[in-house]
């Protein structure tokens, strides 16, 4: 396994990680995903640390706490060989205290999310979505507070837009508060908006980027192909509506590059779709989901060997997309080019 730093911090993390969204299983969503018990959710971490896989993502809504439960029985009598990421923010119900930033959320939400775990401390608090009804001072003083106490020892966020990333790590370096070393995007070759603005700004500002759903939402699984049905047993058939949408064409001419790719590298089209994002800037480490055994040892097969250049750029090519205004400038126009060049 390889580690890299987590943005500017001193924390390192393995390039791959494990996603804990199967663990659970309740409500329309998650149970789709995955319905991991306790039983086989400690199966999964055993894998994960034999691979040298120590980072294990989670949040407070996976099936209503119910992942973070599993994940702490699984890691049970091991804490000081993992890492523990969770999250907090969206709505855990229809109160005015299940949802948000506020100084009284973040509490009473870690105080749930350790007490789950079974643990007295989380490695990597993110936030789950950005809170426009909290000023951001709040926030980040409740977030250092929770470092101070021993509660959190590196914070996050998930899901934001280049604005509330940037002004918070404006407010926090202002007041000498935790700056956030992470930012948990959706990133993959059928959805790169996350180049545009974000992967800049995380390189500039040492902002680390922990990829969630790098198979485009099961696009990439190698299962789906140019006119064909959907396979059975595909959880896009429930799970489509939730996730990010992408273009049919141009999701089958990626899949028709990763199919020639693999056949060429003698590996499958997850662990190239994955192999080929570990090579973006910017990318501290690649979540991977499992519903099983065997589909995490094919993720992990990711590790070990690595894409030629002239690979990369047929994945570049195929998954090219024109920025949205005000980025296109910048890529088609030699004098932006020429003073704004792209980072990758």
């Amino acid at each position: 396994m390889q580690y890299r730093n987590l943005g500017a911090s001193g924390l390192k993390v393995p390039v791959i990680s494990f996603g804990t969204g199967t663990f659970g299983g309740e409500g329309p969503l998650f149970s789709a995903w995955g319905q991991s018990g306790a039983e086989e959710a400690r199966r999964l971490v055993d894998i994960c640390l034999e691979a040298g896989v120590n980072l294990f993502d989670t949040a407070d809504v996976y099936s209503n706490g119910a992942s973070e439960a599993i994940l702490g029985a699984a890691i049970k009598g091991r804490r000081d060989r993992v890492l523990i990421s969770t999250k907090t923010s969206l709505p855990m119900g229809d109160g005015p205290f299940d949802a948000g930033s506020s100084r009284h959320r973040l509490i009473l939400a870690v105080d749930a999310a350790l007490r789950r775990l079974g643990t007295d401390y989380i490695d990597l608090l993110q936030l789950h979505a950005f809170d426009a009804f909290t000023p951001i001072e709040e926030v980040l003083s409740t977030l250092d507070g929770l470092v101070r106490g021993g509660k959190v020892r590196y914070v996050g966020a998930s899901n934001f837009s280049g604005w509330q990333l940037m002004k918070s790590l404006a407010i926090a370096e202002r007041h000498g508060w935790p700056r956030h070393v992470a930012h948990q995007v959706y990133y993959s070759l059928v959805g790169r908006d996350y180049e545009w603005e974000l992967m800049p700004l995380g390189l500039d500002q040492g902002v680390g980027a922990l990829v969630w759903s790098p198979l485009g939402w099961g696009r990439l699984t190698g299962r789906i192909r140019r006119g064909q049905p959907l396979p059975t047993g595909s959880r896009l058939r429930e799970t489509a509506q939730f996730g990010p949408p992408v273009d049919e064409e141009r999701l089958y001419r990626v899949v028709d590059v990763l199919d020639a790719v693999a056949t060429e590298t003698g590996r499958t089209v997850p662990q190239v779709a994955i192999a080929w994002l570990l090579t973006r800037p910017s990318v501290a480490s690649v979540i991977i989901g499992a519903r099983d055994e065997a589909q995490l040892r094919d993720n992990l097969g990711t590790i070990g060997w690595s894409l030629t250049a002239e690979q990369i750029a047929l994945l570049d090519k195929a998954s090219a997309v024109m920025p949205c205004y005000p980025y296109y400038p910048y890529r088609v126009q030699e004098g932006f080019a020429r003073l704004n060049p792209p980072p990758v």
